[in-house]
């Protein structure tokens, strides 16, 4: 019973990551209660609202990619109540052509997950930052192996990703 919580969990916060790579903003809504809370370090609000307002801001980046990884979880007696911690990294490429950033930060979400209706979703989310780097961009797309690689990320619903899903 509880290593398929701690699975739930874990594909919750799957799905939050797929989320805000792709801008999908019916998916990142969905990993988050109607009334969950969200914390990313300039104050609490509600977490449908935060949604809305960082697709715009991811869109007017180049790409994201977000992972997450080390996730402590802690129950509450009956397996409604989960207190989770997990290390993410996020990489960001922000700018235009020719004068590109990369942005790079590590921290841990600090999450409480409930079990609602046989389903987990985030409750309540602190940010924690523990690092960041930032520099020119370094990609290289056209060239060398890269230039061979035709399929790209991009955002919903062009991602590969949706195609793939879609056929079966």
């Amino acid at each position: 019973m509880l290593a398929d919580a701690k699975f739930e969990i874990e594909q919750v916060l799957v799905r939050y990551c797929h989320a805000v790579d792709r801008c999908d903003l019916e998916t990142l809504k969905s990993v988050f209660w109607p009334d969950a809370i969200a914390d990313y370090g300039m104050g609490a609000i509600d977490a449908h609202a935060f949604a809305e307002g960082l697709i715009p801001s991811l869109l007017s980046m180049r790409l994201t990619q977000h992972f997450v990884s080390n996730l402590m979880v802690q129950f509450n007696d009956d397996v409604t109540v989960a207190q989770v911690q997990s290390y993410c990294a996020a990489f960001h490429m922000v700018g235009e052509e020719g004068a590109l950033t990369e942005m790079e930060v590590g921290g841990r979400y600090l999450d409480r997950m409930e079990k609602r209706d046989g389903e987990w979703r985030i409750a309540d989310r602190q940010y924690v930052m523990d690092w960041n780097r930032n520099g020119p961009a370094t990609a290289l797309w056209g060239q060398g192996l890269y230039a061979q690689l035709s399929r790209r990320g991009a955002r919903a619903p062009d991602d590969p990703y949706y195609g793939f899903v879609a056929k079966d």
